[in-house]
């Protein structure tokens, strides 16, 4: 089975389609990941010849010369999708959302290849909203996302987000050594998503760095290019023990120690949470329509998860929340606890099972 995966550029995009792709390698399909051209710099990674990578460019509704710009660009990615169809000749496509999918997933269809949309998050987003018409398959992360869609139910089927393989549980004791940390104490991992949050990096670093448990504290925080080096100073300055890194591949280790995270809320984010059974301070992302709201509500209303909204966030709601956590064991056990409260899906395993039954 031959089967073309494109994807947005974000890791939120990516890493699911990364998932999928390497699940869907046990079966022997053969697999193509379109990305957009930008990412082809990034340091998300897969085997070399198994992706390809097409000039995109998003159209604004106002007009201008940078609408000209995009529509130029908009036409080169629709020629490119459609030689990648006729030379790759995919059983299935699959669009894991972006408008950036658009034309990829519009050649399927008139070629009547078969065609399915993952959405990663609780509210679809416009390009998933638009193709679930159209499609044969809408794959969701979420079973709240129905409503969203206006299409017959017996056309969704729930999977989960598919995360990568390679997170799996570790013994505490390996990944504390992996970062050079002690045993006893409390671990924090702070992560913006695979951009990053200035605004989460500044408050978050200022609050733990001048917690008054700080002796009690190792943290772990992922901060994006932009402030690496400031982030390192003020964890130095205020010597409590700390890791920071720009970019950080092998997850599995800061999950496995961590004992509460603080991040946004992301749909890869929200998912792995959910397999490692993390509590967690959740500040989602407000714009891009509230997606991150509706994500975090899925962890909050089952009580492994607080909501502090971007807008109240600040350095004394983050010093409150940790000193009340690190003080309550038990509140911790229950949250964690609290996650048998949504069935733990292999959802690589169950979309690459989706796929196949269509060929």
């Amino acid at each position: 089975m031959r089967v073309l995966l494109v994807t947005g550029s974000s890791g939120g995009h990516i890493f699911p389609a990364l998932a999928l792709m390497d699940r869907l390698k046990d079966s022997c399909a053969d697999v193509l990941l379109v990305l957009p051209e930008a990412n082809s710099g990034s340091r998300i990674t897969a085997e070399p010849g198994s992706v390809k990578y097409i000039p995109v460019f998003s159209l604004g509704l106002k007009s201008g010369s940078k609408n000209i710009r995009g529509a130029y660009f908009f036409l080169i990615g629709a020629w490119e999708s459609l030689r990648a169809i006729i030379k790759f000749k995919p059983d299935v496509v699959v669009g894991f959302g972006s408008l950036y999918t658009i034309a990829m997933l519009f050649w399927a269809w008139l070629f009547r290849i078969r065609t399915v949309i993952h959405e990663q998050n609780v509210i679809p987003g416009r390009a998933n909203r638009l193709l679930a018409k159209f499609v044969d398959r809408v794959a969701v992360s979420f079973p709240q996302t129905n409503s969203y869609l206006g299409i017959s139910r017996e056309k969704i089927v729930v999977t989960g987000n598919p995360v990568r393989r390679g997170l799996v549980k570790l013994e505490r004791k390996e990944a504390l050594d992996f970062f050079n940390f002690k045993e006893g104490k409390f671990n924090i991992l702070v992560t913006g998503g695979s951009q990053g949050s200035h605004k989460l990096n500044t408050v978050c670093s200022c609050a733990l760095s001048g917690c008054g448990e700080k002796d009690n504290l190792q943290l772990l925080h992922i901060s994006g290019d932009r402030d690496l080096v400031l982030l390192k100073q003020v964890y130095a300055q205020a010597a409590v023990a700390h890791k920071v890194f720009d970019f950080f591949t092998d997850m599995q280790y800061a999950y496995s120690i961590a004992d509460l995270v603080i991040c946004r809320a992301g749909a890869t984010t929200i998912a792995e949470l959910q397999k490692f059974n993390l509590p967690a301070l959740l500040i989602p992302y407000p714009f891009a329509y509230a997606h991150q709201l509706s994500n975090a509500r899925v962890l909050e209303d089952c009580g492994s998860a607080l909501i502090i909204r971007d807008e109240e966030l600040c350095v004394e709601k983050i010093r409150d929340c940790v000193r009340i956590l690190m003080h309550e064991p038990q509140k911790l056990k229950a949250m964690r606890q609290a996650y048998a409260q949504n069935k733990i899906i292999d959802a690589a395993a169950m979309l690459a099972n989706e796929l196949l039954s269509l060929n």
